[in-house]
């Protein structure tokens, strides 16, 4: 199997289009699909970069279905946080006689594609996407978070299993934050009810889980990975090693897996120091090629900044100030007190602010994490609907 995620089509990287670099994967992964026989496609969610498409984006996503089919190997996708789930799965049952699985609905996480090899059966699940508060009733969940509603889907996933033929070996497609996994600035923020995250145990039971939404390729377990993102789509994943995994699933069920390296578009570098250091000195020479992000360390804001330090990184895209001197009241900048606070810690030193200092109580403290929970679902439903 060819475990891949995160596509984002029609996502751009700082202005910059990205649509020739994601044709050019789609184009390495129909190759690898050809050339290592491989047996099944995975697409752990997110094919889209927002609800609503940009048309050359799904006529890349059209090409490239068309295109799995003509080799007559079965694909199965799930919708990530960031596709509409509805429009994705437009047309899926026709689709399903070509051998593209599109897995959209919640009600039918229980239902598998059922594939065989030499050794018999192979189930795959497919979960998309689950917004609690959205599918908590659907799946029958105790609570509308995100633990639950993907440990009530995994119910119905082991129901299933539970009446097919001994041996037969199973696969789950799943769109989650599972704990443990190591997040970058280009994934949308899916914390409800102040937890996001659920633990890799909810998927025992099975072969393999297939995870997508964190943009990183990592392990969890052997049985529990990442692809990750095949193209970078922000800074902090510039020391990514963007791949997609090749999974062999033995008769007994057994895993070995194996990373087959994404193009590479355009290297990207982050480079910190002076203006006149980052022009002068020979050791960013290697980085004249890369996309570029720049963060200016003067006390003071040089001239021109950008058009300079353009003349020696032609594809500079993004330009930071920190200086490495605080202000004179020894006060940090807003940017540097906001650093990696989410909305919640936010949202709570403001009041602390505007009370001068006495803090939220817990009861002020939930009401907060209900309005922000409550503007996440409603533009998660206005995504949708669109």
């Amino acid at each position: 199997m060819l475990h891949t995620s995160d596509w984002h089509l029609g996502r751009s990287f700082h202005r910059v289009g990205l649509l020739s670099a994601q044709r050019t994967f789609l184009d390495h992964l129909v190759e690898t699909v050809r050339a290592r026989e491989v047996d099944a496609v995975l697409v752990a969610g997110d094919i889209y970069d927002r609800a609503v498409p940009p048309l050359a984006a799904v006529e890349l996503f059209d090409e490239a279905l068309h295109r799995l089919a003509a080799l007559g190997v079965p694909t199965v996708m799930i919708s990530g946080n960031h596709d509409s789930a509805r429009r994705l799965g437009v047309g899926s049952g026709l689709m399903e006689r070509a051998g593209i699985h599109l897995r959209t609905d919640p009600a039918g996480c229980g239902t598998p594609v059922l594939l065989d090899d030499a050794h018999g059966p192979v189930a795959l699940y497919g979960l998309p996407y689950l917004e609690p508060a959205m599918v908590r009733d659907t799946l029958g969940a105790r609570r509308a978070d995100h633990a639950e509603v993907l440990r009530a889907a995994m119910e119905r996933v082991r129901a299933d299993l539970a009446g097919r033929p001994a041996g037969t070996r199973s696969v789950v497609l799943a769109h989650a934050f599972v704990t443990g996994g190591a997040v970058s600035d280009s994934e949308r923020d899916i914390t409800v009810g102040g937890v996001a995250s659920v633990p890799a145990s909810v998927f025992d039971g099975v072969d393999y889980a297939a995870l997508g939404h964190l943009h990183g390729c990592q392990t969890l377990t052997e049985r529990v990975r990442y692809s990750g993102s095949p193209l970078a789509y922000s800074f902090s994943e510039a020391g990514h090693r963007k791949s997609s995994w090749l999974v062999d699933l033995d008769g007994d069920g057994a895993v070995r897996a194996e990373r087959v390296d994404c193009p590479v578009p355009r290297p990207l570098a982050r480079l910190r120091g002076t203006l006149e250091e980052l022009l002068a000195d020979p050791a960013h020479a290697r980085h004249e090629d890369s996309w570029v992000e720049a963060t200016l360390t003067d006390t003071a804001r040089p001239h021109e900044p950008m058009a300079r330090l353009a003349k020696r990184f032609p594809h500079l895209v993004s330009l930071v100030f920190d200086p490495d001197e605080v202000a004179a009241d020894g006060s940090a900048s807003y940017a540097q007190r906001l650093r990696g606070r989410s909305d919640q810690e936010i949202a709570e030193d403001f009041v602390v602010h505007v009370r001068a200092g006495r803090a939220a109580d817990a009861q002020e403290r939930a009401a907060l994490r209900s309005a922000i929970d409550e503007v996440r679902t409603a533009e998660t439903a206005a995504e949708g609907a669109r």
